[in-house]
């Protein structure tokens, strides 16, 4: 079932070259949001507005 998956989404990417691209962008977006929240101290509590 594994392998079906890879193929699968392999496949879709061999279709779409241009998906490639934006789930790169995507994923350094998200590792520089994570490390910018990290180094600001936030934790949950204060970003969903809970006392901090």
């Amino acid at each position: 079932m594994s392998e079906n998956n890879t193929t699968t989404v392999r496949s879709y990417l061999e279709n779409h070259p241009r998906m490639i691209g934006v789930l790169f962008t995507l994923m350094l977006l998200l590792s520089q949001a994570g490390s910018a929240a990290a180094g600001a101290g936030v934790t949950i509590d204060c970003f969903a507005g809970f006392s901090c």
